[in-house]
């Protein structure tokens, strides 16, 4: 077999021009890996972590079990706590979404006095630094003579998850065709059937996005907790209280699974539009 012999006519392109070249190519590909790993790093540790065989310190891995996600509330009070926390980011988000979207209705579709410094207030506790915010409820629960408890943590996540639901509701009404419902009403639909039949079918997406953010806002929660929820003990106080001698494999495991469920509800909503749009 005869070998290609190089023509020396044609100039050699260096190995840092091409490198040079292909990175320019794909600086975006490479961004979107780094920022995927800084991201999903923790996610990985704790998911591996949930199959460490640790003990009573879970700080070093010491073998692969199973035993763990077998029995997710083998750790002391874990289940509580996550117990807790799901009944307050529960209440918390249907009370947040029920006068958030009302809120957003009243400021995205209605023009009254005092509008604008209505939606600027609405901003106010998402500018807020948590741990005033949480001081500040703690104070006013006190001058009331409100002990800190189960409820007023439900009252203190209502008051800050409502600012995201309104952000969250207002701009999908504001991407709402008007055309929509005037055409409704040259069909003889009063105001209620347009809004049941057309708005709220139309809006009905942001708001459960709005929803599934304010628990998880909720849910997550410890500073503002930390300060008006007392002795009741939520899942992230328990990870905190917990971290000094290694977060239990238990607590990772429900971390986890917390997260796949997050990540299935997303996938199945991105599922339910492509199906939509077909």
């Amino acid at each position: 077999m005869s070998k290609k012999i190089a023509d020396p006519t044609i100039p050699t392109i260096p190995f840092a021009a091409k490198f040079q070249r292909w990175f320019g190519r794909n600086l975006i590909r490479v961004y979107m890996v780094l920022a995927f790993t800084y991201l999903f790093i923790p996610v990985a540790y704790t998911f591996a972590f949930s199959f460490n065989d640790s003990g009573k310190s879970n700080l070093i891995w010491k073998g692969f079990t199973l035993d763990n996600w077998k029995n997710p509330c083998g750790a002391p009070e874990v289940c509580n706590a996550l117990a807790n926390s799901i009944k307050i980011g529960f209440l918390a988000t249907l009370f947040s979404t029920i006068l958030g979207t009302m809120i957003a209705f009243a400021i995205g579709r209605h023009k009254f006095k005092g509008r604008s410094t209505s939606n600027l207030l609405i901003f106010l506790p998402m500018a807020t630094p948590e741990i005033v915010l949480g001081a500040s409820l703690l104070s006013l629960f006190l001058v009331f003579k409100i002990n800190p408890g189960f409820w007023p943590t439900v009252i203190a996540h209502v008051m800050f998850c409502i600012s995201f639901v309104v952000v969250t509701v207002k701009a999908r009404i504001a991407s709402l065709d008007p055309r929509l419902e005037q055409a409704a009403m040259d069909l003889y639909a009063n105001e209620f059937q347009t809004f049941r039949r057309v708005t709220l079918p139309l809006v009905a997406p942001g708001i459960a996005g709005a929803a599934l953010l304010a628990f998880s806002l909720s849910f997550d929660d410890f500073i503002i907790t930390n300060f008006n929820s007392g002795t009741v003990i939520t899942f992230p106080k328990f990870v905190y209280t917990a971290a000094a001698r290694g977060i239990p494999a238990q607590a990772n495991v429900i971390g986890s699974g917390m997260f796949f469920l997050a990540l299935a509800i997303v996938i199945a909503g991105q599922f339910i539009n492509r199906r939509k749009a077909r």
